[in-house]
């Protein structure tokens, strides 16, 4: 059995009293002390710092921005020559049949991109980027860094006691700046639906700007069990669930993450994996799609619950791929894949639990509403 890898921050949540558990080859907490559904609430309504050290973090550096942003496109739907310096973008790779392979978050940071990818994928990710972009692209992993989010509303007001820059950030900025003594790499991002920030900073410092943080009254330390009940609630894609190599940005609801510049039409269309599937269907329309759902009554319907289109009789039409209790929303909240003729909000279908069909009724996205600062 593999051993089990940990972040720079382990001894600092075994301090904390966390139960540790098993995700993407690492130990990581799963819930503090308090519990999720507190942990949740607190970021909520004022600050959650989560340790995502897990996930991977490199560097692409060709002769220059322009350079190295051609040659990225060759490996991603996105518009990565236009990105203003100093602005990050939300991104996809994709294999030959457009199935999505990680979804990923890339910076324009000069002279060079940085690149964050899920942790269950990073060592594909890393070796992709390297036979695809080297040697005119150098890649670098950065494995002696650790990695911040802190999220909640206010979390800019706990960021800006250390440094008073950070309130200037718009949703997708990105900025160097010094944290308690840390140079930290700083965007306004994250993936709990509210404001915040991603801090990458030195694995020998993290502990330090960690423990700076978290003794703000309005910070407290949150684990996996709440970070995915407030994606789900913010109605985003959780890799390996909502989005895998079977499925297609505009059937998972992210053509919004594929420029005009590389659709159909656009002065650099296509030239990415699977370019001629992910363009149809964006022309054409996707004959599933990605839907909310809210089940009636007080029991969630959980990822790999059937979804059939009458309360009897007729086989699956499609099937939950994230689901639980909502502690914003007070009820359960879900996401899955319907046909499309099935996918407008309002339309009613039944998850199959327990052998009872039961009803659940497709809802716009997200959940709760977004408090990005644009």
């Amino acid at each position: 059995m593999t051993e089990l890898l940990r972040t720079p921050l382990y001894d600092l949540h075994v301090e904390l009293g966390a139960r540790m558990v098993p995700f993407a080859g690492y130990d990581m907490p799963v819930q503090y002390p308090a519990g999720i559904m507190a942990e949740h609430g607190h970021t909520r309504d004022k600050a959650g710092l989560f340790d995502v050290s897990h996930m991977g973090q490199a560097i692409l550096r060709g002769a220059s921005y322009t350079a190295t942003a051609r040659a990225f496109e060759a490996l991603v739907p996105m518009n990565v020559l236009d990105l203003g310096e100093g602005r990050q973008r939300y991104g996809l790779f994709l294999n030959d049949q457009g199935g999505i392979l990680d979804d990923l978050m890339f910076a324009n940071r000069g002279d060079h991109l940085f690149v964050v990818v899920n942790a269950a994928c990073k060592t594909e990710d890393i070796a992709r980027m390297k036979a695809a972009l080297e040697p005119e692209v150098a890649v670098t992993p950065l494995e002696d860094r650790a990695l911040l989010a802190l999220q909640g509303p206010r979390a800019e007001a706990v960021l800006t006691e250390l440094a008073p820059e950070a309130a200037a950030m718009r949703f997708m900025d990105v900025r160097t700046m010094d944290l308690d003594g840390v140079e930290a790499w700083v965007s306004r991002s994250g993936y709990t639906g509210e404001d915040g920030y991603e801090i990458s900073v030195p694995a020998d410092r993290a502990e330090r700007l960690a423990r700076a943080l978290l003794a703000h009254d309005d910070v407290a330390p949150i684990g996996l069990g709440a970070r995915d009940s407030l994606r789900l609630e913010a109605g985003l894609c959780l890799y390996g669930h909502d989005i895998d190599t079977e499925t297609l940005p505009g059937e998972a609801g992210l053509a919004w993450a594929i420029q005009k510049v590389r659709r159909s039409g656009g002065d650099r269309a296509g030239g990415f994996p699977g370019a001629a599937q992910v363009l149809d269907q964006l022309d054409n329309g996707p004959a599933r799609k990605r839907v909310g759902l809210r089940p009636e009554g007080r029991a969630p319907m959980r990822e790999g619950v059937d979804l059939f289109a009458a309360q009897e009789g007729g086989a699956p039409v499609g099937r939950i791929t994230s689901g639980g209790f909502g502690p914003t929303v007070g009820a359960p909240v879900a996401m899955g894949y319907l046909p499309a003729d099935l996918s407008a909000p309002g339309t009613t279908v039944y998850g199959e639990v327990r052998g009872k069909r039961l009803p659940a009724t497709v809802t716009a996205l997200p959940f709760v509403p977004a408090n990005f600062k644009r």
